[in-house]
């Protein structure tokens, strides 16, 4: 019965649905690496690009979660023409792991036009066309009156450097009041500051937010949600990222799973972050996310980056 309780709660469902919506645009991210034929554009500029993946993982994620979901609101990085989508784009499937959950009280009478998806269909495009493969992420968020409350990352490549016989991929959900799930949560030892920070978006704000944390070591990769994985499994103990240019479909999913294990995703100011359809699509204030002390890396911002990052 648990199943078919399960599927009677439409934000379940919608997690369940983006779950398996999240494979299915990992499997493209694949599809097209193998093709060779990454079709790469500059959006903005050199370090703002956009492949054929990030196009139609797009395409097949929103196409396949508005079928099922007529009324959300989705919101997704890529400004894509309105077009037909191929019918082999479209994923219909709900992961099962998602419906035999309870879902919280609070969220069990949601309606279909109260949800807010937020869609990166592929975070880490630089690393991707670099070749740096496990910095690639799929995001998909899920948020109710300006809140995260739900996430799915999904690690197309991970496990791609094992060589024959591993597992492709891996997909990482949480929701709020739920827990997390398709990982080991893990910590950095005790007294260790780990922090992790941009790979390709440096700049002095950035250097300096990180060097007033007083760290054992710094790790630059690419990806939010990749950065958020290192946290959750205990590679670094905060993601600082002291500069513009994160957007919220960076942070919903990646907030949602962290807070769902007892962790904090804030601008540098400490202030958080809303999801509402309606918001400024930048981070304009930073980004600075932790497992555990979030008050200590934030009492340690320099008054000169909190001066230079307006908080919305």
């Amino acid at each position: 019965m648990a199943a078919m309780a399960g599927n009677a709660v439409v934000v379940m469902r919608l997690l369940a649905s983006a779950y398996s919506v999240a494979e299915k645009a990992g499997a493209i991210v694949r599809k097209v690496l193998h093709s060779g034929e990454l079709g790469i554009v500059e959006k903005t500029g050199v370090d703002d690009l956009q492949t054929l993946a990030d196009r139609l993982a797009q395409k097949s994620i929103c196409a396949s979660l508005s079928k099922s979901f007529p009324k959300i609101t989705i919101i997704g990085e890529e400004d894509l023409p309105a077009e037909a989508v191929e019918a082999d784009l479209i994923e219909t499937g709900q992961y099962d792991g998602i419906l035999q959950k309870p879902c919280p009280d609070e969220y069990s009478k949601l309606k279909e036009e109260e949800l807010v998806v937020w869609v990166d269909p592929l975070d880490g495009t630089k690393e991707y066309t670099e070749g740096l493969l496990d910095h690639v992420t799929v995001l998909i968020g899920i948020a109710y009156k300006g809140k995260a409350i739900a996430g799915v990352i999904n690690q197309p490549f991970y496990n791609y450097q094992t060589g024959a016989g591993a597992t492709l991929g891996r997909t990482l959900w949480g929701m709020l009041g739920v827990g997390a799930f398709g990982f080991q949560l893990q910590e950095v030892p005790e007294g260790k500051r780990i922090i992790t920070t941009t790979r390709s978006h440096s700049n002095k704000l950035v250097t300096d937010a990180v060097q007033a944390m007083d760290p054992h070591d710094v790790i630059k990769v690419g990806g939010a949600g990749n950065k958020i994985i290192q946290l959750v499994e205990g590679k670094a103990s905060a993601y600082v990222f002291a500069s513009p240019g994160c957007k919220k479909w960076d942070t919903c999913a990646t907030e949602a799973i962290l807070h769902a294990v007892g962790g904090k995703l804030t601008d540098m100011h400490g202030n958080a972050y809303r999801y509402d359809a309606d918001v400024k699509h930048m981070n304009s204030a930073g980004v600075l996310a932790t497992l555990r002390d979030h008050q200590f890396y934030a009492s340690r911002v320099p008054q000169s980056v909190l001066k230079a990052l307006k908080s919305d």
